[in-house]
């Protein structure tokens, strides 16, 4: 087991609820976090901000059991009511408090069908599944650095840390299961959770470290959809993304560093502030004003005087 605190930088295995609870010296600082202290959060949020446990995120720390291989246990646990699939009562709410507390992910018997049957598809998937050889990699493995343009400690879990092969670019995959891997949404999703800050935050990690054997390394997600049938689709992204996700990161890490330093973590704003209307109002109302929606009625107007 790895001994903790961490004091220096490397590579690292460790279980999850370690690294959530931040297993370096001091302080560090992840990809989420980062994307915590910036708009549309701040570093006050991102201060008060806790690791959420919840039924609407266990299919997805259970899918990453299954296909990974590593991660909390999975317990299936059926409601005592007439409905197994429903943790109505008491008795059944107290075993799921436990289970969490225990450290496994409870599932209703028919999440745990779903989960098994998302794992299944994404191993039969012929772009997918060669990505997750187990020969070739590691799951889970914890990267750890030391940013030297702001002095921060950064740590990144990644979901499956290949073996580097001589004259091939090292490729990184992270699995994310979502409502929809239709390539549309998908773009929207990286928007609206900041995956580009994720993927260039783990290649910076990696290129900090020394891993990448001097070729350019790749980031790569598996999106998977979690209803039948489980559609699976692979996505790098552009240039212009990471670049992009790169000084959103930056400016994070100097925010996080005067944020610590200071012992000061502002809110939204520093005071009262005015507010436009959003662009697609004004322009809404622009184009109704001229067209003539809001003039008044002479003959009404004369009425009432």
């Amino acid at each position: 087991m790895t001994e903790l605190p961490l004091t220096a930088p490397g590579v690292y295995s460790m279980s999850a609820t370690d690294y959530h609870a931040d297993p370096v010296a001091g302080g560090s600082l992840t990809s989420t976090g980062a994307r915590k202290l910036l708009p549309p959060s701040c570093p006050r949020k991102f201060k008060y901000g806790r690791r959420t446990d919840s039924n609407a995120f266990d299919v997805g720390r259970a899918a990453h059991t299954l296909v990974l291989g590593i991660g909390d246990p999975i317990k299936v646990i059926a409601g005592d009511g007439a409905d197994p699939n429903a943790w109505a009562t008491k008795t059944t709410k107290a075993e799921v408090a436990k289970a969490r507390t225990d450290g496994y992910t409870p599932l209703k018997p028919n999440d745990a069908a779903t989960v098994e049957a998302m794992a299944a598809a994404l191993r039969e998937d012929e772009h997918a599944a060669p990505l997750l050889e187990r020969r070739e990699g590691n799951p889970e493995q914890t990267l750890v650095w030391r940013d030297t343009e702001t002095g921060v400690w950064c740590r990144a879990m990644i979901d499956w840390l290949p073996e580097a092969w001589p004259g091939q670019p090292l490729r990184v995959v992270d699995y994310k299961t979502t409502g929809s891997a239709e390539p549309g949404s998908i773009s929207g999703s990286v928007g609206s959770f900041g995956y580009e800050q994720q993927a260039a935050w783990y290649l910076d990690g990696i290129r900090a470290l020394d891993l990448d054997g001097g070729i350019e390394p790749q980031f790569t997600f598996i999106f998977q959809e979690k209803e039948e049938p489980y559609l699976v689709t692979v996505v790098t992204l552009d240039e212009q993304a990471l670049a992009a996700g790169r000084i959103r990161n930056r400016k994070a890490r100097d925010i996080y560093r005067r944020c610590v330093d200071t012992d000061t973590w502002p809110g939204y704003t520093t005071g009262p502030i005015e507010v436009s209307l959003p662009a697609w109002k004004a322009r809404e109302f622009d184009t109704a004003w001229h067209a003539g929606a809001y003039d008044i009625d002479p003959q009404h107007s004369e009425d009432v005087a």
